[in-house]
């Protein structure tokens, strides 16, 4: 009976050591999500910078460079959908492709013009330009933590963009705005 006692407690113990290690990593990555997820404006706008977005890149296959944020909406609603880029042509932005912007069920996907040249913009350095394209509206029914999505050949990693140093190409994606439509 004594080895039982033993082996019963040997057990018990192995199993809150797993079970207590278990619960410390849940936390961790909880801690991390809610740290790195974007929260919407006060006014309803909603702020997605590539710089601060988790980055996929494929260098065989640039039309399926993605980046991804988790964002908490607060406010519902219809939002417009505008895209910021560096430029160095202020009349055509040189996307191959179309770009392609997904949250829940919601896509929209456009090809980016040159419908707003923002001239000495804080965003860029000479000799680019930042260029904001409308791309369309979208309706955000619920509220909640969601996974915004766009897809182009012009989402560069920032290790990337330092590493060439933005030269190499005429424009990248630097931003997407989603702001709310008032009546």
């Amino acid at each position: 009976m004594g080895s039982i006692t033993r082996g019963t407690i040997l057990f018990i113990g192995i199993f809150l050591f797993y079970s207590c290690n278990n619960t410390g990593k849940q936390k961790e990555t909880n801690t991390k999500t809610v740290q790195n997820k974007i929260i919407q404006q006060s006014d309803g706008t909603i702020s997605l910078k590539v710089d601060n977005a988790e980055c996929y890149q494929d260098n065989a296959n640039p039309s399926s460079n993605t980046a991804e944020w988790s964002v908490l909406v607060s406010k519902s609603g219809r939002f417009n959908v505008w895209l910021s880029s560096a430029t160095k042509d202020t009349t055509d932005l040189k996307y191959d492709n179309s770009v392609m912007l997904s949250i829940l069920d919601n896509r929209i996907e456009a090809r980016p013009a040159c419908d707003k040249i923002i001239r000495n913009s804080s965003d860029v350095d000479y000799p680019y330009f930042r260029a904001d394209s409308f791309i369309g509206s979208l309706y955000i029914q619920d509220t909640g933590l969601f996974n915004i999505q766009i897809i182009s050949e012009k989402i560069v990693t920032k290790e990337i963009r330092k590493a060439e140093s933005l030269g190499s190409d005429n424009s990248k994606l630097l931003s997407v705005f989603l702001t709310p439509i008032t009546q």
